[in-house]
């Protein structure tokens, strides 16, 4: 598996970067791929069949000069920006793979990044107190409280949580050989910009229990980098060699070309 490190981009040439790696595997013109990137703009992207209306505050949106773009998979609604890392991975769904079900899928994938971050965050930060205060939680009083170890839990479907508050909600889009799956990761994001433009979502899972963003909502104590490097030895990913970063190139073309249709009022507004 290749890992590529996209540059800082615009929303809409996010969205249509994902679209056009997906379509090129599914072509047989590259094999799997392991991406990562985040936008230096605040930007809400919404699922494949989410409803602008019922999903997103579109007054603060317009107050807070925040586009709202659709991407192609399915899931929630999420705000995209400074301090969210994204991971894109683009994987065969062959026969008698885990894959090849929507189910078998998330399971499959998320239990491999837990077990990828559940690592990072024992080596990394321990129970040291600031790990606590990063995730909102009250820190254990006596000593052999000090022990228990924060665990990275698969929530609801296709989220990650510790101590029952999430930090990463990921989503999947298939076609006949391959699929695209993605996530996002809460490292420093603006939670209260999230309150502000993303209503309470129509659809919850059982562990949300009604609690509001600012409630439910964490970060992941760690850094970018070390999410990274940890994801991409849980994938074997290797760095893209100088004859993938041509194909790369070749691919951005395309993806110039798409990018118009993330921006075009049909496809943002089409639900």
């Amino acid at each position: 598996m290749i890992a590529f490190q996209f540059p800082l981009l615009q929303p809409a040439e996010i969205l249509a970067l994902e679209e056009v790696l997906l379509d090129a595997a599914e072509a047989g013109e590259i094999g799997e791929t392991l991406s990562f990137w985040e936008s230096s703009t605040s930007f809400v992207a919404l699922g494949y069949g989410n409803k602008v209306s019922t999903e997103v505050n579109q007054a603060a949106c317009e107050r807070l000069k925040i586009p709202i773009l659709r991407r192609i998979s399915g899931g929630g609604t999420v705000l995209q920006g400074p301090g969210v890392l994204n991971y894109s991975l683009v994987l065969r769904a062959g026969a008698g793979s885990p894959l090849v079900s929507i189910t078998g899928a998330n399971q499959f994938i998320m239990e491999r990044n837990a077990q990828a971050l559940n690592k990072l965050l024992s080596v990394e930060r321990g129970m040291r107190n600031a790990a606590w205060e990063t995730l909102s939680i009250e820190p254990p009083t006596s000593n052999a409280e000090r022990h228990i170890k924060l665990q990275v839990e698969v929530q609801g479907h296709t989220d990650l949580a510790i101590a029952g508050k999430k930090f990463s909600g990921n989503a999947q889009r298939r076609k006949r050989t391959h699929l695209l799956f993605h996530g996002s990761i809460l490292l420093d994001a603006d939670l209260k910009l999230i309150e502000e433009v993303l209503p309470f979502p129509s659809l919850q899972p059982d562990y949300r229990q009604s609690r509001s963003h600012g409630n439910f909502l964490t970060q992941f104590p760690s850094s970018a980098e070390q999410v990274r490097k940890h994801l991409a030895s849980a994938w074997s990913a290797s760095p893209a060699v100088p004859e993938e970063i041509a194909k790369h190139k070749q691919l951005l073309d395309r993806q110039r070309l798409l990018v118009a249709k993330y921006l075009s009022h049909e496809w943002n507004r089409r639900v």
